[in-house]
């Protein structure tokens, strides 16, 4: 079993599933309402434990009852929870999201304690992070936090997997520290500038990253699968068909979780992604952010088929 160490946001859901997402200024009756367990950071420690590693994460709630309903959720997770904080001023994160018939989501984020994650009670995780295998992050906490993060993985030679979203523009001291970073297409363009759409573009996208010093890019294109640029591998991983697709709103955070589990287990980058695009693949056949990450035996069973 493998030690992943996440650093990140912890939310609770409150989803909306509606016909369409609505337009600006109007109001639209929904059809069900569920609250759930949520926040980036949360969603990938989860998906890491399910796909059999040893989760510890790194994050920051309120002291409050959804704070309380989520720490509950992690252990029964089996994650290791000593390094979440509790914030006596702010409310635990919340986000906000609708869900259209297509699986398509429009999510509004209230940080809440996340934004009080510091650079501090980063440095007190120092110890899991040394003994990690990777270190997975995110962008829904500060990016001083997140830094502090990578820097002390550097500094114990352990890997860093990014993920950069929600999309926001980075440091040149940022992608010194990324070994491998996973975006979308419109978080590429942003920190390109190149506008993804194709395996030529993404590969565009992919060299300008790797000239500010990130040996390894992995950006995820949907149902088509995942870009990836690297020294030993370049080129489109095919992504998997598991059903009708009913909610994409943790297909990029399963993703993540799924690509660290393959690398940190030795894999090449290319088996990786297509571990981690069969984890996607499953989890859009779900509604739900944590609820519908799947568990590794069923990532396995796809891909024998």
């Amino acid at each position: 079993m493998k030690n992943i160490v996440v650093i990140g946001s912890i939310n609770t859901d409150m989803v909306l599933r509606t016909a369409r997402i609505p337009k600006a200024g109007e109001t639209l009756l929904g059809h069900s309402f569920i609250s759930t367990g949520g926040g980036k950071g949360a969603n990938q420690a989860v998906a890491a434990a399910r796909l059999s590693g040893q989760v510890c994460l790194v994050g920051k709630i309120g002291d409050d009852n959804l704070g309380k309903t989520a720490i509950d959720n992690f252990r029964k997770e089996k994650l290791d929870t000593n390094h979440i904080s509790v914030d006596q001023k702010l409310p635990s994160g919340v986000a906000f999201i609708v869900v259209d018939e297509k699986g398509e989501n429009m999510i509004v984020v209230a940080p809440g304690a996340n934004g009080g994650l510091t650079r501090e009670e980063v440095q007190d995780a120092e110890a899991v992070i040394r003994q990690a295998d990777i270190v997975l992050l995110q962008l829904e906490i500060p990016l001083e936090t997140v830094l502090e993060g990578m820097i002390l993985a550097k500094k114990h030679h352990r890997m860093v997997v990014l993920n950069p979203a929600p999309a926001a523009r980075l440091s040149d001291e940022f992608f010194r520290c990324i070994d491998i970073i996973v975006p979308n297409q419109p978080e590429a363009q942003l920190l390109t500038g190149i506008q993804v759409n194709d395996n030529a573009t993404a590969q565009s996208a992919s060299m300008l990253l790797h000239e500010k010093g990130i040996p390894a890019v992995v950006i995820t294109m949907g149902e088509r699968g995942a870009y990836v640029s690297s020294k030993y591998f370049s080129g489109l991983v095919p992504g998997f068909n598991a059903g009708t697709v009913v909610d994409t709103v943790a297909a990029g955070d399963t993703f993540c979780a799924a690509l660290a589990i393959g690398i940190s287990e030795g894999n090449p980058i290319e088996k990786a992604v297509e571990f981690a695009n069969a984890a996607a693949a499953i989890s859009v056949t779900r509604h739900g952010a944590q609820d519908s990450v799947p568990y590794r035996r069923e990532v396995d069973e796809l891909l024998r088929r």
